[in-house]
């Protein structure tokens, strides 16, 4: 199998990594985890950086046969339609996306939701194996940061979506509904378990204290020895108890409300109103000491 052409986008905005994996020989291509540009105070969309993407795989003469999520993103809203208006690529996600689905859609009171999968063009099996021209890819199913994550392994790389950060990071937060610090442990534990020379693609890095520039990739060895959450010697009792108490003093993060419910639809906007509007729904709760005017 030939060696996979890697291509980091990185977004700023929402410190946020997308691929563009391709095949040499048949360049044939995919797009991992694409951004949508909002704007959350104007509600204005723009595409430039998808746009930047498509226009790299054009000037390679790349065809685009996947638009491929990790995950239902918190902090972005998904740019993998537009890649499929504009390439006819097909929209991937793990099939346990219908439990977010399931999770969010009364969150949202979003009765046009459907919560079978079905917005998207396919939805992945823990094993499945699939293929990018001549590249094999396998999906490995590791849930805890939500309980439809995902990572893409393609030969000696692995697009490990929000499970992992960078070493001097550490790991996902595990208390979005439907996530699971144990299950987030094991999920990284079989990260671990692969070659120790396997690469391994972050999708976010936010710079750690002491580190001025971003950085995206590592490996499966240097995650071992160096990951100040999941070092080798900690245990799953440890990790838990970190991850629930640092979680505990997280603030949600900017765009989960728009994120959720556009990336539950494959990207897709809620239909346009009667004035060819789309509108998105905030859910507003009062806390138990406070009343309505």
């Amino acid at each position: 199998m030939p060696e996979p052409v890697i291509r980091a986008f990185f977004d700023e905005p929402t410190n946020t990594v997308s691929y563009l994996v391709s095949d040499p020989v048949t360049r044939k291509a995919a797009v991992i985890d694409p951004v949508l540009d909002y704007d959350h105070k104007a509600g204005t969309v723009t595409t430039d950086s998808v746009e930047t993407i498509l226009a790299a795989a054009a000037e390679a003469g790349l065809d685009v046969v996947w638009a491929l999520e990790t995950h239902a993103h918190a902090d972005h809203l998904s740019g993998a339609p537009y890649i499929k208006a504009k390439t006819g690529a097909r929209i991937g996600i793990g099939e346990h996306i219908k439990e977010v689905q399931r999770i969010f859609r009364p969150v949202f009171n979003a009765t046009d939701l459907k919560t079978d999968g079905s917005d998207f063009d396919h939805l992945f099996a823990d094993g499945e194996r699939f293929r990018i021209g001549d590249l094999e890819a396998e999906v490995l199913y590791v849930p805890g940061h939500t309980p439809a994550d995902i990572a893409i392994r393609i030969a000696d790389a692995v697009f490990v979506g929000d499970t992992l950060f960078m070493p001097d990071f550490g790991t996902a937060r595990a208390d979005f509904p439907g996530g699971d610090a144990r299950k987030l442990f094991a999920s990284i534990q079989r990260l671990l378990a692969l070659p120790p020379e396997t690469r391994l693609f972050m999708c976010h890095d936010y710079k750690a204290p002491g580190r001025d520039t971003y950085a995206w990739e590592t490996t499966v060895a240097e995650q071992r020895r160096a990951n100040k959450h999941v070092h080798e010697g900690v245990s799953e009792e440890e990790f838990v108890a970190m991850r629930t108490a640092r979680d505990a003093t997280l603030a949600a993060p900017t765009l989960l409300l728009p994120s959720i419910q556009v990336n539950i639809r494959a990207g897709r906007f809620p239909a346009k109103e009667a004035n060819g509007v789309h509108y998105l729904t905030i859910p507003v709760t009062f806390a138990k000491d406070a009343h309505a005017a």
